[in-house]
């Protein structure tokens, strides 16, 4: 097996981000979404994590100023534990940095504890609480934020 490649997305990567995306979310972003990241977003950034020429993670994150909001980050199912998610994120913070982006945030499921202490490690702290923020649920997010050192 070869080495994990993270490298920034493109609108050929949608079919596979697409495919990540309907196996981890009860609310997958549509297909024809995915496009209008790529064609018509000019704030979208994304990357992925390509394993054997087979996209297995990715996460999306909009340029605002000097915040990146992360929209999304997943993980194939059968690729999971392997600190992938850890990767792209690591990937996407240094990419977006050099661009100027010195403060990101995310919102996560307080449920989704794994998620929580990996985005901890990263340096993200909790800084707020959204109510009732999925609908597919219910649930509240944690308002997750990090903010870079410019100096």
């Amino acid at each position: 097996m070869s080495d994990v490649i993270v490298r920034r997305a493109d609108i050929n990567d949608v079919e596979g981000i697409y495919e990540i995306e309907t196996l981890c979310f009860p609310d997958p972003w549509t297909k024809e979404s995915l496009v209008y990241e790529f064609e018509e977003n000019s704030r979208a950034f994304y990357v992925v994590a390509e394993l054997d020429n087979k996209i297995v993670g990715y996460a999306g994150l909009w340029c605002i100023f000097d915040e990146g909001d992360i929209t999304n980050i997943a993980v194939h199912p059968d690729y999971r534990r392997r600190h992938i998610g850890e990767m792209i994120i690591k990937a996407m913070l240094d990419a977006t940095c050099r661009e100027g982006i010195v403060h990101h945030t995310l919102e996560v499921r307080p449920s989704n504890e794994a998620a929580i202490s990996m985005y901890s490690k990263l340096g993200f702290e909790v800084e707020g609480r959204r109510k009732e923020y999925y609908a597919n649920n219910g649930e509240d997010a944690l308002i997750m934020w990090r903010h870079d050192k410019t100096e």
